[in-house]
């Protein structure tokens, strides 16, 4: 892969994106350290959720689309407000 194509990908140069990355993941990793969550306990809350899927059928269904939606309403006003701040800015 070319420099140029990497880039692309990455959306950015490969350094600065592992960099952005790392520090994203030490804020994330602080914020759930706060709220005294583990990563063993979401992977085991995503078990769960499978299993309750599978033994419930279409509630379960419908609480997943309940968390869908819960998570929506945070993620794209998010979403939509960083793209239109980056509105504005010419495109690297």
């Amino acid at each position: 892969m070319s420099n140029e194509s990497l880039t692309r990908f990455f959306g950015g140069s490969p350094g600065r994106v592992l960099i952005r990355l790392i520090l994203m993941s030490f804020v994330v990793g602080l914020v759930l350290s706060a709220l005294n969550l583990h990563p063993f306990e979401i992977l085991d809350w995503i078990r769960s959720i499978v299993h309750r899927i599978y033994n419930l059928g279409f509630d379960a269904i419908e609480q997943v689309f309940t968390y869908f939606l819960l998570g929506a309403a945070i993620v794209f006003p998010i979403w939509l407000i960083i793209r239109l701040l980056n509105l504005g800015r010419p495109k690297a």
